[in-house]
């Protein structure tokens, strides 16, 4: 039934449908290859794409906890589900498919931004590490923003939509100055209370806070005028 309901609604546009499923494959094995690369280097010892360090003196195990905690690498993931869905079905729609739809364009272009602006500037990535940084935070976020921008379908996103789109970022902030509390580990060194001060690290993340919520108004307003290859 979902199969017949798909080709109904794409056979208008058989290239167009084509090209989006192509575009999403290729950022999901952009993530994929990169994430795998990651694990590798994490069992092995190498360096982490976010920092460029290599911490052995702490477990595997607490490596990994350290890697999957990381915004960078969960919101990597949540793109890599959405592009999946998106290369099997471009017109997907549902309630939770639109928050989840936006969440995967915020969080992805905000690790673009963070990125590029405090972190690069501090990291010096070479060999592998600088391969899988590429991946995670240039060529996810941008691909990811630039194949809805094209493709869209449009419009999808609500008020509503957006406000629900901000609960796991605003959790996973709770949880990391909770975890950095008890453990004196902090994944991102704007956000380290340890060397900060807690209103400073707090501050901090307001700031990034702030200018999620101005790209989300952005990408809502988009959303509502501009014309998309994909439609109904």
């Amino acid at each position: 039934m979902r199969s017949t309901t798909t080709a109904a609604r794409t056979a208008s546009a058989p290239g167009i449908v084509t090209t989006s499923r192509v575009v999403y494959s290729l950022i999901a094995a952009i993530i994929a290859i990169s994430l795998v690369i990651q694990i590798v280097l994490v069992i092995t010892g190498g360096a982490d794409a976010r920092s460029g360090g290599v911490d052995m003196s702490v477990g595997l195990a607490t490596r990994f906890a350290r890697i999957f905690s990381a915004f960078t690498i969960l919101s990597n993931l949540i793109v890599l589900t959405v592009s999946v869905l998106l290369a099997i079905d471009p017109l997907r729609d549902g309630r939770l498919w639109r928050v989840a739809r936006l969440d995967a364009l915020l969080s992805i272009v905000i690790t673009g931004i963070v990125y590029a602006v405090v972190l690069a500037p501090q990291v010096n990535l070479t060999g592998w590490a600088l391969v899988i940084t590429i991946g995670f935070h240039y060529l996810s976020p941008w691909l990811t923003l630039g194949a809805w921008l094209v493709f869209g379908p449009r419009p999808r996103f609500t008020w509503s939509t957006v406000a629900w789109a901000f609960l796991w970022p605003l959790a996973w902030v709770v949880f990391t100055f909770i975890r950095g509390g008890i453990t004196g580990w902090y994944p991102y060194p704007f956000l380290d209370a340890t060397q900060l001060g807690f209103d400073g690290a707090v501050r901090n993340a307001l700031l990034v806070l702030v200018v999620a919520i101005v790209f989300a108004v952005l990408l809502k307003l988009v959303d509502r005028v501009l014309p998309a290859a994909l439609r109904r």
